[in-house]
């Protein structure tokens, strides 16, 4: 390795250097290494200092040999530069103190960033916002972003990240008296239970010292949310609800100078703080539990970005061909009968469906996912896979990483100390237990020619890892709080890999293992994983910020994502309610163009017949419109695997140039061709979309109408089907598709 090894105050990288080191006065060391063509990884820290930690994110640590981007150090502060010598990141300051890792860059007004994982916040360009990174049901924290300046920054820390930190906060204060309660159902750890909400009002006062754009983080004060709501001198700026959100909600908002009231209907037991700053042309990662200032900053298009960053954290095996298809699941299917009836409903009814889905609580009287099934219900499980393959049809279950401790597993993992102490999560931290859960994953399950898995609540829920320790205590929970998925799913692909020769399924040894999980890190794309959007309500606001928080999960490179179609919490007159079934048609409507298409609902029979013959007949068209497009969704994920393309593409990919279609939150490509314009509102016979600027135009999907680029048209749609435009070029690959 050559090594540029610079003690100054400053230090410029000039494009044959491999590596500079320059350490500042404090004794801290800014060493900047080139890893691809196109890529930078910086460090700052104490010179000498390795991790405690495995480098568990990138796959690949060598120096490129050759290199076209430019990174120049002058004391803490850090230029990267493209090819054409044009600086497109400027880092202002790299801080390690007490632990706390803290970098700071250059972002300007016009400046856009997408990324940063799933989250509830219905922001698509966080350019400006604040926000908690932590892993918890509904939420997905992958520090990766993408700039439409021509960047992106993955940062590197397995623990909880403040994005934008607040430098102010106010406690709000409860107001005496009884709220208004309430009884739901919910699901939890424990299965479905009932439980009791009661409202209560939270007050305080802030004092703004200059007018301005104010980022907002309010914290509720506990590890899950029943409410985000908050005013501000009477106005709402925050209000959403779900029988389960993060614990943090953000905002931006614009503030006077003075005093402003504050005002909060939230549940009993929240404590909530209100944290703010003002809005600036800097952005801010922070981590206060680190060894080290740790990133990479990638230089090209977003398509160059997020392949070079697959190349770094690992690239995505092929998504098997039958995943691709229509995945049917509901909460729950109660027997094997009950799963052949309904996969031969959908054969008879002339209804394509490659994957059903066997939710939780299989396993019956053994246990918390004690990896049997209840023969009372489930008599021959393999008798029942065998049973849908003759169907060509596959089978998908769900496989948690927590496990009952009475159960024959849970007592073989607490004799040996396998828990994180106090859960009832097997800690995948300890390489043995790891080992432990595959082997009892393997001899248990395998035989059953089971094709897919979903690893359920794999954050793991509501944020266990703090204040524990793992690995025999080696490692605190806050070092690692964010990356426990990825090490669930490392264990189940690479197990699955390692013993796919020996399997006897016909369908499991010709494919790609498929994992479904409900959280993700940067670098879990490499072990065959999709993401969803959890345990989410129905309606049209929660609708709207599943695909915003689906794009979020592409721009921070992971590809493979889907959310349940129709909502997972729905109303109980679902079956007959005439504005439920309208806005489960258009979550459907919607799924077609999305990486996966899955619909899923608590305590439902999702079925399509269940919702009446009208809604029934526009789910069918809305399964065979997927399988119609199977070819080209096909073609698009063999870009994905081999190319590190992407398959749902937020506009940025595509229109970087254009800032008008940058500003559309909802709006999207699927692959080069199509654009998608989900209709997320009721009532409606005509929508408006923007037609990014693009040579040649766009056609109209249905009427082949044409139309010119960088403009907004209003067309008309029914209930059956949301505008789709054709990119102007792509017109032949469609039709043939179609055909």
């Amino acid at each position: 390795m050559r090594r540029l090894s610079l003690f100054l105050l400053s230090v410029i990288c000039f494009p044959l250097a491999i590596m500079a080191e320059c350490v500042s006065p404090n004794g801290m060391q800014l060493q900047v290494s080139y890893v691809a063509p196109n890529a930078v990884r910086v460090r700052y820290g104490v010179p000498g200092v390795t991790s405690q930690l495995p480098d568990w994110i990138y796959v690949k640590h060598d120096e490129a040999k050759a290199h076209d981007i430019t990174a120049v150090v002058d004391g803490n502060t850090l230029l990267v530069k493209d090819k054409a010598g044009r600086v497109v990141f400027r880092a202002t300051s790299h801080q390690l103190q007490s632990g706390q890792a803290t970098l700071v860059f250059d972002s300007p007004k016009d400046e856009f960033l997408f990324g940063l994982g799933q989250f509830q916040d219905g922001y698509s360009n966080v350019r400006g916002l604040s926000r908690r990174l932590t892993q918890v049901n509904t939420q997905i924290s992958i520090p990766m972003l993408l700039s439409s300046k021509g960047y992106g920054v993955l940062w590197n820390n397995y623990g909880m990240t403040d994005f934008n930190p607040c430098e102010s906060s106010v406690q709000l204060v409860k107001r005496q008296g009884t709220g208004a309660r309430e009884v739901v159902n919910v699901t939890s750890t424990e299965g479905g239970k009932k439980e009791v909400r009661e409202r209560h009002i939270f007050d305080a006062d802030i004092q703004i010292e200059e007018a301005g754009d104010y980022a907002l983080l309010l914290d509720v004060g506990q590890k899950m949310a029943r409410r985000h709501h908050l005013t501000i001198d009477g106005q709402t700026v925050i209000d959403m609800q779900n029988l389960w959100l993060p614990p943090t909600a953000s905002k931006i908002v614009r503030l006077s100078k003075g005093l402003h009231h504050l005002s909060a209907e939230l549940t009993k037991d929240d404590v909530p703080v209100l944290y703010y700053r003002r809005v600036t042309d800097q952005t801010v990662f922070r981590s206060p539990v680190s060894e080290a200032v740790d990133y990479t900053v990638f230089v090209g298009s977003p398509d160059e970005v997020i392949a070079s960053y697959r190349a770094l954290t690992g690239e995505c095996p092929q998504m098997p061909s039958w995943a691709l298809g229509y995945i049917h699941c509901r909460e729950r299917f109660h027997s094997s009968d009950e799963i052949l009836q309904t996969a031969r409903r959908f054969r008879s009814e002339q209804m394509p469906v490659s994957l059903m889905v066997q939710d939780w609580q299989y396993w019956g009287k053994y246990g918390w996912n004690s990896m049997r099934f209840d023969e009372e219900f489930y008599p021959d499980p393999k008798a029942l896979t065998d049973s849908l393959h003759r169907m060509d049809i596959r089978l998908m279950l769900s496989v948690w990483s927590k496990i009952d401790k009475n159960s024959d597993v849970g007592r073989q993992m607490e004799a040996r100390q396998y828990y994180i102490p106090g859960t009832d999560w097997i800690d995948f931290f300890n390489p043995d237990a790891a080992a432990a859960y595959w082997q009892n994953f393997s001899e248990r399950l395998l035989p059953l020619g089971i094709d897919a898995w979903w690893q359920d609540a794999t954050e793991p829920e509501n944020d266990d890892l703090a204040g524990r320790r793992v690995n025999n205590g080696r490692w605190s929970g806050e070092q690692v709080r964010n990356i426990y998925p990825l090490l669930v799913c490392k264990t189940v692909y690479e197990g699955l890999t390692s013993a796919q020769s020996n399997h006897t399924s016909q369908f499991s040894v010709l494919s790609s293992p498929m994992i479904l999980t409900r959280c993700g890190f940067p670098g879990i794309q490499r072990y065959g994983s999709a993401l969803w959007s959890g345990d989410v309500g129905n309606d049209w606001e929660t609708f709207r910020r599943q695909i915003i928080a689906g794009l979020g999960v592409q721009a921070a490179g992971i590809p493979w994502w889907t959310y349940d179609a129709g909502g997972f919490f729905r109303p109980q007159n679902q079956y007959t309610d005439p504005s439920y079934i309208e806005r489960m048609l258009r979550w459907i409507e919607t799924s077609v163009y999305l990486p996966l298409m899955r619909v899923h609902g608590y305590m439902s029979n999702t079925e399509p017949w269940n919702y009446g013959p009208e809604a029934q007949r526009i789910i069918a068209d809305c399964l065979k419109e997927r399988y119609r497009l199977l070819p080209y969704i096909e073609r698009c994920a063999q870009d994905v695997a081999q190319h590190g393309g992407t398959l749902m593409r937020p506009l940025v990919f595509d229109f970087a140039h254009d800032a008008e279609a940058l500003k559309q939150s909802c709006q999207y490509m699927f692959g080069p061709a199509l654009l998608i314009s989900p209709v997320t509102q009721p009532g409606v016979t005509k929508w408006r979309t923007y037609l990014p600027q693009q040579p040649g135009g766009w056609y109209d999907y249905r009427t082949g109408r044409h139309y010119k680029g960088g403009q907004y048209v209003t067309t008309p749609v029914t209930k059956a089907y949301i505008p789709v435009f054709v990119r102007a070029g792509y017109q032949q690959l469609i039709s043939n598709t179609s055909k």
